[in-house]
């Protein structure tokens, strides 16, 4: 028994359990010109959003021996398709965090997902690899995931993808034959342990508790929460996202930045904003990188003492430094926050 497969008219990504997360602060598509239709009906249609559990992907995921939602989950952002620094950094890295993510991102090729996590495993450290239905029809959608299943090596944070600029590869369609809460349904009946992703404050902004709620029925295990300005903001999306059914943990995301650039990047990413006053203490200081670190580490330590929140995501490009400078940071972060919780233990 499957998840239903009625698409929503108009939406360019056809999806059924929508809206995706790159719905524009004026509510329009980043696909097309036009309004998000989701956004537009305000609430979704019953047939496409009617009651569902874990029983409708043919069981519930199933994590290895030994996995558990990690404390510091973080991104790993290297070259595509370079094996010696991903392993490089992810070594780094691995002593420090957790987890680490790796993105599966619209204007660049990279090695597939199963193989990325075979390469991260080799470094000694715990692989989360991104599966995204934009460049994949189902067939191959399924290939990918018998091969993480083969393996068990990964968790995979099932999305439905960011559509491709128009001058990005404007040579090669765009498949989306799945959304990521169906796609969450099909890992989950391979057995995998599944992760999924929402963005709180991305319009229509009350309608995500409930989308985050229908994944968690498909099969997810996790979800990994895109950055919301505010603790406060974070707490009110909690309490709505538990009030609908949400039972399983989340990690909120900590943006990490510490000069001009890789704070930029950031704030140029659909319905993630970060807070004037944090942006201005961190690029105004005399050390910033000092700054950012300390700021990352505050912030973590308020999210994870939250009610429901078991983790927090590093995430973003740390550093235009390179590399190694961007691991180095995103490494001594991991560090302090390891030190902080052990302290309260």
């Amino acid at each position: 028994m499957e998840l239903s497969q009625q698409r929503v008219p108009g939406c360019p990504k056809r999806m059924v359990y929508g809206p995706c997360g790159g719905v524009r602060q004026d509510g329009s598509c980043e696909m097309v010109a036009a309004p998000c239709v989701f956004d537009a009906l305000r609430t979704f249609p019953q047939d496409v959003f009617a009651e569902t559990d874990a029983a409708a992907a043919g069981r519930p995921s199933q994590a290895p021996d030994g996995w558990r939602v990690p404390t510091i989950l973080t991104d790993l952002s290297v070259p595509p398709a370079d094996a010696a620094t991903l392993q490089a950094t992810a070594r780094v890295l691995a002593g420090r965090c957790d987890a680490l993510l790796v993105g599966d991102h619209q204007d660049r090729i990279d090695f597939p997902p199963s193989t990325l996590a075979r390469l991260i495993a080799e470094a000694g450290a715990v692989p989360w690899v991104t599966l995204a239905c934009r460049d994949r029809n189902r067939i191959s959608l399924e290939q990918e995931l018998r091969a993480l299943a083969l393996d068990r090596l990964a968790t995979v944070l099932c999305v439905t993808g960011d559509g491709r600029a128009y001058d990005v590869r404007p040579d090669v369609t765009q498949a989306f034959d799945l959304d990521g809460t169906r796609l969450a349904a099909l890992a989950a009946s391979l057995g995998l342990p599944v992760a999924v992703a929402e963005t709180p404050t991305a319009r229509p902004v009350a309608l995500r508790p409930a989308r985050l709620v229908h994944k968690q029925r498909a099969g997810a295990r996790v979800g990994a929460l895109n950055h919301v300005p505010t603790g406060a903001q974070l707490l009110e999306f909690l309490a709505s996202a538990r009030a609908a059914g949400l039972r399983m943990p989340v990690i909120a995301s900590v943006v990490v930045f510490t000069d001009q650039r890789s704070a930029d990047v950031l704030a140029a990413l659909p319905g993630l904003e970060i807070a004037l006053e944090r942006r201005e203490t961190v690029l105004t200081a005399a050390d910033p990188v000092e700054a950012g670190i300390a700021a990352a580490v505050d912030e973590s330590a308020l999210l994870l003492g939250m009610p429901g929140v078991a983790g927090v995501n590093l995430s973003g490009l740390a550093s235009s430094e390179g590399v190694q400078a961007a691991a180095e940071i995103q490494a001594e972060i991991g560090r302090r926050i390891r030190a902080t919780q052990g302290a309260q233990q």
